[in-house]
């Protein structure tokens, strides 16, 4: 039997509401991720076929390949969640599922930051040049830094000092 819930309070939802509610909440928004990690690595899928990909250099072919690695690690560790909820269906195992899956989709989330910042290295260095590449890679990370990592955290410790008892 469902617990009485006021609009946006969890405090009154059962543990089991609480893993259940948390795990679509995660499953959700891999949703918001995956198409543009799935995008990103059929682009570089596509690159070696194309006229110019001959006339890469060394370190732009090295660039591209930890690009592609990196979208095909992020792809596997975004898809992982889904794919062990298929498979553990009904095993009444969801809170470890839960954690499984989140340290999955936070390194996914991580590794697809590395797959991004490399592509636009690549892309700037190939269509600019080697100076412009690295500023440009380095203010993409510095951004996906601040908006992925410090404002979560910094609010989360702020939410922590709000409430000691979260």
């Amino acid at each position: 039997m469902r617990s009485p819930q006021r609009s946006g309070d969890s405090s009154y939802e059962s543990r089991k509401e609480r893993i259940d509610r948390e795990l679509m909440e995660l499953l959700n928004e891999l949703r918001v991720a995956l198409p543009g990690v799935q995008f990103l690595f059929a682009f570089l899928l596509v690159v070696p076929f194309q006229q110019r990909g001959a006339e890469l250099t060394d370190f732009q072919r090295d660039v591209y390949f930890v690009t592609l690695l990196a979208a095909a690690v992020a792809t596997g560790l975004l898809i992982a969640p889904a794919a062990q909820h298929r498979v553990l269906f009904r095993q009444q195992d969801k809170e470890a599922l839960l954690r499984r899956s989140n340290r999955s989709a936070t390194l996914g989330l991580t590794v697809l930051a590395v797959a991004i910042v490399s592509a636009v290295l690549l892309v700037t260095d190939v269509v600019f040049d080697l100076t412009l590449a690295w500023f440009t890679a380095a203010v993409v990370g510095a951004l996906l830094a601040w908006w992925w990592l410090a404002v979560p955290f910094w609010k989360r410790a702020r939410n922590e000092q709000d409430d000691p008892e979260h």
